[in-house]
């Protein structure tokens, strides 16, 4: 199995979207998986459709208040919902012992009933993100086909060789994923084609087209391929978990 964190600190780039979307790609080909909201704005809870205020949540698992509440989806994907106190934990994790190491710990019990976890990360490089990255075998990130994608990436690598410095020896940058790409401009094609030739080996050939449905299925809770599966947004990220699935089998 494994635990793949979906980050980009630049906000706006598909990263939520990616992860609810991937998990949907992934059910349907068969694979058992569990996505972890640990964003505090709580997007990709809401996004499978998760929109009460639930008394248990990642804040209290990080808390040790109890184990990793998982609830399951309309669609079927179990998910660990996310809530707006968990703007705290930042806080109060900052004095903790071992705090890095919160979520290894809470998913080790049940890691093995699953093919893939699928951390959502905040668009931060803070205490909640280092829990997610020291928990992971590997990252993928979305970028958006815009004008500092590169400057990003490039942050993003010095952030993953800090986490190998200290607390994960063994994480991996398993793939890139361009998204909100636009096959009608040059603009898009030629930032899209300069991402591909500085990280070609991580890649992900597909990439995903802005597309209408996407969004729609946001607002009403599914994932898009629950939600139309013949759509170009169902198309784009079915073939691009195919994609990745392929890559990590050299890991």
């Amino acid at each position: 199995m494994k635990i793949i964190s979906v980050l980009n600190h630049k906000g706006g780039v598909g990263k939520t979207t990616s992860t609810s979307n991937i998990a949907g790609a992934l059910k349907m080909l068969g694979k058992k998986v569990l996505v972890i909201d640990v964003d505090p704005q709580a997007n990709l809870t809401m996004s499978l459709g998760l929109r009460e205020k639930y008394d248990k949540n990642i804040y209290g698992a990080l808390s040790k208040k109890y184990d990793l509440p998982i609830l399951t989806n309309v669609d079927g994907i179990d998910v660990v919902p996310s809530t707006l106190d968990l703007v705290g934990a930042e806080i109060e994790l900052l004095q903790a012992h071992g705090r890095e190491f919160r979520l290894r710990r809470l998913l080790e019990p049940i890691k093995n009933k699953y093919d893939f976890i699928l951390i959502d990360c905040p668009p931060n490089l803070g205490v909640l993100t280092s829990n997610a990255l020291t928990a992971s075998d590997g990252i993928i990130v979305p970028v958006e086909a815009a004008y500092f994608a590169m400057e990003g990436l490039a942050k993003l690598l010095e952030v993953i060789d800090l986490v190998k410095d200290s607390t994960n020896p063994d994480l991996q940058l398993y793939a890139i994923l361009v998204t909100k790409y636009d096959t009608r401009t040059y603009l898009d094609k030629n930032i899209a084609d300069n991402v591909s030739k500085n990280f070609a080996d991580k890649i992900i050939k597909t990439y995903i087209r802005k597309n209408i449905a996407i969004g729609e299925a946001q607002v009403i809770g599914r994932d898009i391929l629950s939600y139309k599966k013949r759509s170009i947004g169902a198309i784009d990220y079915l073939a691009a978990t195919k994609d990745l699935l392929k890559m990590l089998k050299k890991y």
